[in-house]
């Protein structure tokens, strides 16, 4: 679970569940924890969806109702995980309404396939937009270059952003003004930043360890 997901203008923490999986939706078990452990997020990324789809067959009946309709790789893996984006979305739509949208968000980390290409980051974003349709989905677009200008045109389309991979100051400082920006908008699109906090504990806790000290 993580509490890294706060945005410049907050500075109290929501716990966050990492890596969601359908599994968790299907069991029930992701509602238990919003219901039981007052989780107030969560981020659907591709490493835990191929893990999930390896290790067990709850996308199997998806999976053959779309190749009957022989959709192709791409349109069966954005079909899928939007459909997991939409029901987690549901899960946590009370959550959201009670917090004014502060709280109840998913995210969705897009394809690293396209974190080079601002037209395939605007348009992937686009498309998992429209399929989701929930006010409560957040996409996360990894900060490169071409990713902040993705940024900008995705928040002016009133979709909400997670800046991702963010590693530096420099690259925080890139991605603030667009944050900014979108505090102006009067719609429900929020545009988040996203710091590796993990990567900080890990980095500390051999720090610590190197001079005899538990982390």
């Amino acid at each position: 679970m993580s509490c890294q997901h706060v945005t410049p203008a907050r500075t109290e923490s929501s716990n966050w569940l990492d890596d969601l999986s359908r599994r968790q939706l299907s069991d029930g078990s992701f509602a238990a924890l919003v219901r039981d452990r007052h989780v107030r997020g969560a981020t659907l990324s591709l490493a835990a969806f191929a893990k999930t789809l390896v290790d067990s067959d709850v996308y199997l009946p998806q999976i053959q109702e779309l190749a009957l309709r022989e959709v192709s790789a791409d349109e069966a893996l954005r079909a899928l995980i939007a459909y997991d984006a939409r029901w987690a979305c549901d899960v946590l739509q009370e959550v959201y309404v009670r917090s004014s949208g502060v709280d109840g968000r998913i995210c969705v980390d897009l394809d690293p396939r396209s974190a080079h290409d601002t037209d395939r980051i605007v348009a992937e974003a686009k498309a998992l937009w429209w399929l989701v349709d929930r006010p409560n989905l957040v996409v996360g677009i990894a900060a490169t270059r071409p990713g902040l200008s993705a940024i900008t045109a995705c928040l002016a389309e009133g979709i909400s952003v997670n800046a991702t991979q963010i590693c530096s100051r420099t690259r925080y400082a890139d991605v603030l003004p667009e944050h900014d920006e979108a505090q102006q908008v009067e719609d429900d699109s929020v545009a988040v930043v996203n710091t590796a906090w993990y990567q900080l504990d890990l980095e500390l806790g051999k720090a610590l360890h190197s001079r005899g000290r538990t982390p």
